[in-house]
């Protein structure tokens, strides 16, 4: 028996399998994401949850504090710890989140998602 077919064979599974592992291995070759500094304004020490549930539940809590003061008229969250905040994008987080660019806008184009909170709100002076 000959294999006269042998050569493409090869060449074939050895193209099938590079284009099966070329994902995995422009995966391992991305950017390490550099999470953006927040420098606190001053007299606040922390944000009004932790980090790790304003990482993880920012948008939830955004999307709450809107049905909350549009639907419900409440103006006060309390967080975690007790303390209370005063419902506002602009004026809450917007104080220590004040370079929209470099915090909002870098985080959410390295996720690559949309958020629609300016479709409503007005970019305050200095942030677009």
């Amino acid at each position: 028996m000959k294999m006269h077919y042998g050569f493409p064979i090869i060449i074939g599974l050895v193209i099938f399998i590079g284009m099966l592992t070329a994902p995995f291995a422009v995966g391992t070759m991305t950017k390490v994401y550099k999470q953006p500094e927040l420098k606190m304004p001053v007299g606040e020490k922390e944000c009004i949850e932790s980090k790790e549930f304003m990482r993880e539940q920012h948008m939830q809590l955004l999307n709450d504090w809107r049905d909350w003061a549009l639907r419900d008229g409440k103006r006060i969250y309390t967080n975690h710890a007790g303390k209370e905040f005063v419902i506002s994008l602009q004026n809450t987080c917007m104080k220590c989140h004040n370079n929209k660019a470099d915090f909002c806008d870098k985080c959410h184009t390295d996720a690559g998602v949309s958020p629609y909170c300016w479709d409503c709100h007005i970019q305050p002076e200095g942030l677009k």
